[in-house]
């Protein structure tokens, strides 16, 4: 991949939480890297993209919890990231002892939650931690994001931690977010200092067969697409040979670079922390696009009504729960946790937080992926 610039790093931060409460006419030039003017909107207008501005250009603000017998702690060094970044799934065998993807329809098949125990040493770890640690992100409006009213982390992927840590350890649950890169994301799971990451994360075959990153996933709860966001007067008509010659930004150990290494249809090509970093560089005039998850990319597009999606989405991904794979007693009772999460129609939970969270901004969609089982 020619021209890849890689933008400044990032550390975890950590935060704690209860269910819910905390505790701890004329063209304009086009925006980007060939001028133009600079538009600074969503969360809050001008003041709220200043902020996050901050946030994701630094990418290391430590948030701290609030109270609990937790209280403030310093998150230790992070792993370091794997040097193989996950491949674009092609046509081969893509399964471990946990997961199986079937890169031509994006099926995901994971453990079966009757097919053994779900209350074996990971789940019993966690009962006896008295807490759920997760990887999450707090960049990703809608999905995982830092409400500015309640200072609590929300959005889709949020509601499904909640979920998972009911089940474990009761409607008092309390879960211990630890806001994390994209390119840690594997690197924290495989060093165990996280139970599971819900972060937006794709099943891919690197993921599941690579030495360096494989990693156990749940059943699909989600099913997203690469696609560019571009300012709404942007020339790209999408992942084709109107990028020759345009900055692209994606996150680093994403699918989006990934794909972006096969063939940037002549982009430079940036990498930074987070994908949220790339809207960032835009509305700054650092880059002309953003190459990430359709369901990101419609985050993103609702923070800054100026940006839109260019082009069809060019990958099917599904979203899982990521997990070590020794950890096979909590890989089931997470899938009976999304199996009873998906159920129930128009009024499951499901669907319930797809009406509050994405409906808007990712309509027509009627449920989660079907699930399978080995």
């Amino acid at each position: 991949m020619s021209g890849v610039r890689r933008g400044r790093g990032g550390r975890e931060a950590d935060d704690e939480q209860g269910m819910g409460r905390t505790v701890s006419g004329r063209r304009r030039p086009e925006r980007g890297i060939r001028g133009g003017r600079v538009r600074l909107r969503g969360w809050g207008g001008v003041a709220g993209m200043a902020s996050a501005c901050t946030l994701a250009l630094t990418a290391a603000l430590l948030l701290p919890g609030t109270g609990g017998s937790g209280g403030t702690r310093s998150p230790a060094a992070a792993p370091k990231a794997p040097q193989v970044q996950a491949r674009y799934a092609a046509d081969q065998d893509c399964s471990n002892s946990a997961t199986t993807l079937d890169p031509a329809t994006g099926a995901v098949t994971s453990l079966d939650p009757n097919g053994g125990t779900q209350d074996g040493a990971a789940v019993e770890r966690i009962k006896h931690n008295k807490r759920l640690v997760v990887g999450v992100d707090q960049n990703s409006y809608l999905w995982g994001y830092r409400d500015p009213v309640t200072g609590d982390i929300a959005g889709f992927d949020i509601a499904i931690v909640k979920a998972i840590a009911q089940s474990i350890l009761g409607p008092d649950a309390q879960v211990q977010y630890l806001t994390i890169p994209t390119d840690q994301r594997i690197p924290m799971i495989r060093a165990h200092k996280v139970d599971m990451v819900v972060r937006t994360m794709s099943v891919t075959c690197d993921r599941l067969t690579d030495p360096q990153q494989q990693v156990a996933f749940s059943s699909a709860y989600f099913e997203a697409g690469q696609q560019l966001l571009v300012p709404d007067n942007s020339t790209i008509k999408g992942f084709d040979d109107s990028l020759n010659g345009k900055h692209v930004c994606t996150a680093s150990g994403s699918t989006g670079a990934a794909k972006l290494a096969q063939d940037a249809h002549g982009a430079k090509v940036t990498l930074v922390p987070n994908q949220l970093d790339c809207l960032v560089r835009v509305q700054l005039g650092l880059a002309n696009a953003v190459f990430t998850d359709n369901a990101l990319a419609a985050g993103q597009a609702a923070q800054d009504p100026s940006m839109r999606l260019a082009g069809e989405r060019v990958t099917t991904e599904p979203y899982g729960v990521a997990m070590n794979l020794d950890d096979t007693d909590l890989i089931r009772r997470v899938n009976a946790v999304l199996a009873s999460y998906g159920s129930g129609g128009a009024d499951s939970p499901w669907m319930r937080a797809y009406d509050k969270w994405l409906a808007q901004h990712l309509p027509g969609i009627g449920g989660p992926p079907q699930a399978h089982y080995k």
